[in-house]
């Protein structure tokens, strides 16, 4: 099982290029970043996990920027967006960043991504439909691996629909960068069964993790697919210890992806300690 580390990528942070040198040495496979372009003001979508939203979400730097950071001083660490919000950027110049940050770090990246959570953010961004997100998320993916693969893409879905085009330069892997479908509710689980090349659910928000993993693969099954092309990434949001990783490297996970908890998320001075601390479990896992 691989280790991967989430950062929440303010400027109160460790800077990209500091932290990813320090995983890289220090073992881990992964470097994950969020997504927020900006906070709307209105709090009529509520924050998920409850209460007040963080703070640390008004100053979220940009991934694929950071990212590109990252890469520089590195050579083999993977270089995540977790999550990206696909939906909430125009089509070919996201396309273009993320093939140039895939040809630039020598095919290192990974596309995680989600739906969203605010309705008003998303309806800022784009004008696709909210309510019909999930497809809509389904079609830009598909669209962006039309990009990605032929000399002269073009795509017609129900919401997303453009004649030929010249589309270069390519990411390093055929169909672009691995896409991990971050989703728990039946709908977005479907879809992850269905299209995505990997499925990223937060630990805590599933009541039995390892039923959710059998049931997921069972999914990927009914809909005609190997399991096994499938990656899970599990983020992990309950308090990280070693027997808690080394079960989820027993159920089969691919990948666990830590971080300092929301509740430290304004507290930088926490995230070398603890890189240093679980960098000693890796040869374990």
């Amino acid at each position: 099982m691989h280790l991967g580390f989430s950062s929440m990528n303010t400027a109160d942070d460790p800077a990209p290029d500091l932290l990813a040198s320090t995983l890289e040495e220090a073992g881990f496979e992964s470097l994950w970043y969020g997504e927020h372009s900006h906070i709307p003001v209105s709090r009529k979508t509520p924050y998920p996990a409850g209460g007040e939203l963080p703070a640390p979400y008004r100053k979220m730097m940009d991934p694929y920027v950071s990212l590109m950071a990252a890469a520089a001083v590195t050579r083999e660490l993977r270089l995540g967006t977790g999550i990206a919000l696909l939906m909430e950027r125009e089509l070919f110049s996201q396309a273009k960043t993320i093939a140039t940050l895939d040809r630039l770090s020598g095919g290192r990246v990974l596309i995680g991504c989600g739906v969203g959570w605010n309705e008003e953010e998303f309806n800022n961004a784009t004008s696709l439909p909210w309510n019909r997100r999930y497809l809509a998320l389904r079609e830009t993916v598909a669209a962006q691996r039309a990009l990605y693969s032929d000399p002269e893409p073009e795509y017609h879905g129900e919401l997303i629909d453009f004649d030929p085009v010249w589309f270069d330069p390519k990411p390093v892997r055929r169909e672009g960068p691995p896409v991990i479908l971050g989703a728990m509710g039946p709908l977005g689980l479907r879809h992850a069964a269905s299209w995505a090349d990997g499925w990223m659910p937060v630990d805590v928000a599933l009541p039995d993790v390892q039923q959710a993993i059998v049931d997921f693969r069972q999914l990927v099954r009914d809909h005609d697919r190997n399991p096994d092309d499938v990656e899970i990434t599990l983020v992990v949001m309950s308090e990280v210890t070693s027997d808690l990783l080394k079960t989820y490297r027993d159920m089969g996970i691919h990948r666990c992806n830590i971080g300092v908890g929301m509740q430290n998320w304004d507290k930088p001075e926490m995230v070398m300690p603890m890189i240093e601390q679980f960098s000693r479990l890796i040869p374990e896992l």
